[in-house]
């Protein structure tokens, strides 16, 4: 008698990607989430002072969860506590730029051109790592950057400051990615998402010094408050997103970031982007979908 057929389950390395795909989905749904709720409080209160009481309701929430639950270990080497604290002022940098350009240009805008990170990931490999680029994904960088020109559309005199933020905002994620990838796996994604919440609180602290507070309406805190809860959530999510699966495949689910923040932009803010800035973001997609597609076909051979 022949043994019944196994019906075999997804493979291991599927069932990463699948995995890291959901979360890298998650990550730019939570942070399109909490740019919103940023963004709608911003009349209310300085960016300094949101970066603040955000980041204490997120740093108090974390450490009480993951001290918890016995996940929070601060015990490192001195490589990963390096890259730790590269990631955590590249997270700063993030916060302090794409905050400015959020405040100052339509959450749609600014959540595209954040897009070409997967982009200037591809460049930095090659400028700086020695890695090897085709005209293709040469091109494919060149046609993405066009994208972000058809949004931010730079003027006689060079491009918009906060279009400028924005791209600052970039370098900062990219240099964060990288470093999230150089740390040890035995360093728990708990540990790295305190560390950033706490860095940027204490940055946002240092820079209210001397200054007196504004004090909360119930509705500014409900807004600080949905913020808080939803940029730790990403922090999370989006650690685990670069941390698991094969990056060529995560990586094109971060442009679902793109939707999130039209829909969010439109039915929340009253934000529609015009039909170029749409059509800059599709730009932008397109190209970086590409790009990781054309890697995946080169690694295949």
């Amino acid at each position: 008698m022949h043994p019944a057929p196994i019906i075999a389950g997804p493979t291991t390395e599927a069932a990463e990607n699948a995995r890291g795909a959901a979360l890298m989905t998650a990550s730019l749904t939570a942070f399109a989430l909490n740019d919103t709720f940023t963004k709608a409080v911003s009349d209310a209160l300085p960016l300094f002072e949101i970066l603040l009481w955000r980041g204490v309701l997120v740093s108090v929430a974390l450490v009480i969860f993951t001290w918890a639950r016995g996940t929070l270990r601060l015990a490192m080497g001195a490589r990963d506590w390096f890259w730790t604290a590269v990631r955590t002022a590249a997270e700063i940098g993030t916060a302090y730029f794409f905050l400015n350009a959020l405040f100052n240009m339509p959450i749609a805008n600014a959540t595209a051109i954040l897009q070409t990170v997967p982009l200037t990931v591809t460049l930095a490999g090659a400028l700086f790592l020695g890695e090897a680029v085709g005209w293709r994904r040469w091109a494919a960088i060149g046609v993405g950057f066009a994208g972000v020109l058809m949004i931010a559309r730079p003027g006689p005199s060079g491009f918009d400051l906060h279009a400028l933020q924005a791209m600052a905002a970039v370098l900062c994620v990219t240099l964060r990615d990288v470093a999230t990838r150089q740390l040890s796996a035995s360093v728990p994604t708990a540990t790295i998402a305190v560390t950033a919440a706490v860095g940027v609180t204490a940055y946002a602290a240092a820079m209210c010094l001397g200054q007196p507070l504004t004090p909360l309406a119930p509705l500014a805190w409900a807004q600080v408050a949905g913020a808080a809860a939803f940029i730790m959530a990403a922090y999370v999510l989006s650690v685990g997103a670069v941390r698991v699966g094969d990056i060529s495949f995560v990586a094109p689910f971060r442009y679902t970031g793109i939707l999130a923040a039209i829909v969010l932009g439109a039915v929340v803010l009253g934000e529609w982007p015009d039909a170029l800035a749409l059509a800059g973001a599709g730009v932008v997609t397109a190209s970086g979908v590409y790009t990781f597609h054309r890697e995946r076909r080169v690694e295949a051979g």
